[in-house]
C-alpha cells in the first residue's frame, strides 16, 4: 500500500522541517468555509489537512473531503472519531490507539470492528499512538473516550507512554489537549516526549496564536495541528504558515 503521507511525516521529521496541519471538523464547516480554507491552505503551501470529529452524525465527511480535494492539493488524512468516518476520498487515516487511557475498546476493540472496512477502503493506514493531555477543562475527546487525560505536570508519564507506543510498533505519536482545550500542551512535556522517541511527533489542541504554534514546534513537535483558531479567523492560516516556513 502506498505510504506517501507517513513517508512525508517521517522525511520531514528526519530533516527537521517543521510543519502545520489544519484540522477541519465537518460538522462545523460549510461548503463556503471549506472552499475558503482550501484556498488559504493552497496559498500558504500547507501540505496536510486532518479531517474528523468526535460527534459526526451524518454524511458531512463525504462532502467535506470532496470540497477540499477539489480545491487544494494538500494530503487529506482522516482523524476518526468513530468507525463510521472511514471514507475512501481521503488519502490516509490515522489508525488511532488511545494509549494514554485504559479503555480497551479504543486500544483494539474498535479497530477489530473497522478492519474489514479499512481494508476495502484502500486508504493508507498510519498506526498512531494517541495521547490525551489535560488542557485545562473537560473536552469532547475525553468524554467520548471515557478516559482521563494525562496530567499537565506529569512529563514522565507522557514520556513513558510515548516510548511504549513506539516499542509496540506505532509509527507516530499524537499528543492532544483536545478540541476546545483551554491551554495548549506544556512545552516541557513536548520536549520530554520528543527526546524519548524517534518517530514523528504531532501536537494539537489549545493552540490559538502564532506564538502557541511556534512554541510547540520549538519544543520538539514535528507537526502542530490547529483547528478552532482558524474557524474564528481563517486568515491566520497564512500568517502562521509564513512563520513556520521561516522556522530554523
Amino acid at each position: 500500500m502506498n505510504a506517501k503521507v507517513l513517508s512525508h511525516f517521517q522525511e520531514s521529521s528526519q530533516s527537521r522541517k517543521k510543519q502545520m496541519a489544519v484540522f477541519v471538523d465537518p460538522e462545523k464547516s460549510t461548503p463556503e468555509s471549506l472552499k475558503e480554507i482550501a484556498s488559504l491552505v493552497q496559498r500558504a503551501s500547507i501540505e496536510h489537512i486532518f479531517v474528523g470529529g468526535s460527534l459526526m452524525t451524518s454524511g458531512e465527511m463525504d462532502e467535506t473531503l470532496k470540497v477540499l480535494k477539489d480545491h487544494c492539493e494538500a494530503h487529506l488524512t482522516i482523524f476518526p472519531g468513530s468507525i463510521n468516518q472511514i471514507n475512501s476520498k481521503a488519502d490516509a487515516l490515522f489508525l488511532l490507539s488511545l494509549i494514554s487511557g485504559r479503555n480497551a475498546d479504543l486500544l483494539i476493540g474498535k479497530h477489530v470492528e473497522a478492519a474489514p472496512s479499512l481494508r476495502r477502503s484502500k486508504l493508507e493506514m498510519i498506526p498512531t499512538g494517541y495521547m490525551l493531555v489535560d488542557g485545562g477543562q473537560p473536552t469532547t475527546a475525553s468524554y467520548m473516550s471515557n478516559t482521563f487525560p494525562i496530567p499537565r505536570d506529569k512529563e514522565e508519564i507522557a514520556m513513558s507512554t510515548a516510548m511504549a507506543g513506539e516499542m509496540l510498533g506505532l509509527q507516530c505519536i499524537y499528543l492532544d489537549a483536545g478540541s476546545g482545550a483551554q491551554n495548549p500542551i506544556p512545552e516541557p512535556m513536548i520536549e520530554c516526549v520528543c527526546g524519548a522517541i524517534d518517530i514523528p511527533l504531532i501536537v494539537g489542541g489549545g493552540m490559538r496564536t502564532e506564538a502557541d504554534v511556534l512554541a510547540a514546534l520549538s519544543a520538539g513537535a514535528d507537526i502542530a495541528v490547529v483547528g478552532n483558531a482558524f474557524e474564528q479567523d481563517p486568515n491566520l492560516i497564512v500568517t502562521i504558515a509564513e512563520s513556520i516556513h521561516q522556522f530554523a
